[in-house]
């Protein structure tokens, strides 16, 4: 749609877009809040992506087997290649890669609460796979059907991974359960607690969620936090019952009239602890992804510099 028109026209026809169920594309004409709103949500999906790679990566060198080593290192490459594919929808939408990163280590922008807390045990790579990765998937499939396009096709092949990596997560805990008596123990425990901060990872309740009506509003987003807190909960709870662990809420239950689990009450004080900076592991992450940018200068010089070589050559072979 060109900018020519007059801008209640192309808001018109954005809206009509919107209602027909269509996507937007990076070179339609767009409301600047709902370029922000993305911006925003993607770049936060980007650095959770980006970070949610280091509390697994400590394990790769103390796997207990070559194959565990194995899972967890192209687990942890997955990862990277999502971050890379949320960062380049970003930029469709004129954000620069760079002033990402920026905001990103100077605590500018955020990234999801669950990567602050440690990983204690083996037990708790496959738990981030069942409970973490699962409460992705609940995330992110509807996401595939976002109202802008390069983030929903980006979106269908992370859930493809984000699928695989949550069955990978629930096999090696199938396997503990079956295991030792220590092994079990290690499952419990890593299960109570990882329970309450993958049920905060939906974010904050609806009544709480400033950006929530709008997003849906806009079709970025299609259910509410506490829609989708629900799904997993009700996906889950089964799960948990056939690993043979306890989900550590003592209100956790079916309730045959609503049709879906009721639980437990969140701790929400300590959602905003860990969302505002201080969380176990929050100066932590920060710091080893500001090392990581730092030391990785020299290779992004080098690399400009090469594009700058071959543009320079290129131009010069041009025909004039």
């Amino acid at each position: 749609m060109t900018a020519t028109l007059p801008e209640q026209d192309l808001e018109r026809h954005f809206e009509h877009v919107i209602e027909r169920d269509q996507r937007i594309e990076p070179r339609d004409w767009m409301p600047d809040g709902y370029r922000k709103t993305l911006i925003r949500q993607v770049a936060q999906h980007a650095h959770s992506e980006i970070i949610g790679m280091q509390p697994e990566a400590n394990w790769i060198t103390r796997a207990p087997s070559l194959r565990r080593k194995a899972i967890l290192l192209a687990k942890v490459q997955d990862e990277a290649g999502h971050g890379l594919y949320l960062y380049s929808a970003a930029e469709t939408l004129g954000a620069d890669r760079t002033d990402l990163t920026e905001k990103l280590i100077e605590s500018r922008q955020k990234y999801s609460s669950i990567f602050n807390y440690p990983t204690l045990t083996f037990a708790d790579v496959g738990v981030i796979g069942w409970l973490v990765d699962g409460a992705a998937i609940c995330n992110q499939v509807p996401l595939c059907r976002s109202s802008y396009g390069p983030y929903a096709r980006g979106m269908v092949r992370i859930c493809k991974e984000e699928s695989f990596h949550q069955r990978q997560g629930y096999e090696l805990l199938m396997t503990m359960t079956r295991g030792t008596d220590a092994q079990r123990r290690m499952v419990q425990n890593a299960t109570d607690r990882w329970w309450w901060p993958s049920l905060m990872m939906f974010g904050p309740p609806d009544d709480a969620s400033p950006n929530t009506a709008q997003s849906m509003a806009w079709k970025v987003k299609r259910h509410t936090n506490d829609e989708l807190r629900q799904r997993f909960v009700d996906m889950t709870a089964p799960q948990a019952e056939a690993l043979g662990v306890t989900l550590p809420d003592p209100d956790l239950r079916w309730n045959a009239e609503r049709g879906h689990f009721d639980f437990g009450e969140i701790d929400w004080a300590e959602f905003k602890r860990v969302v505002s900076g201080h969380g176990p592991c929050n100066a932590q992450r920060l710091a080893q992804r500001r090392r990581a940018h730092e030391d990785g200068a020299w290779v992004r010089e080098a690399a400009a510099a090469h594009a700058a070589k071959h543009h320079s050559r290129d131009h010069w072979r041009s025909p004039t």
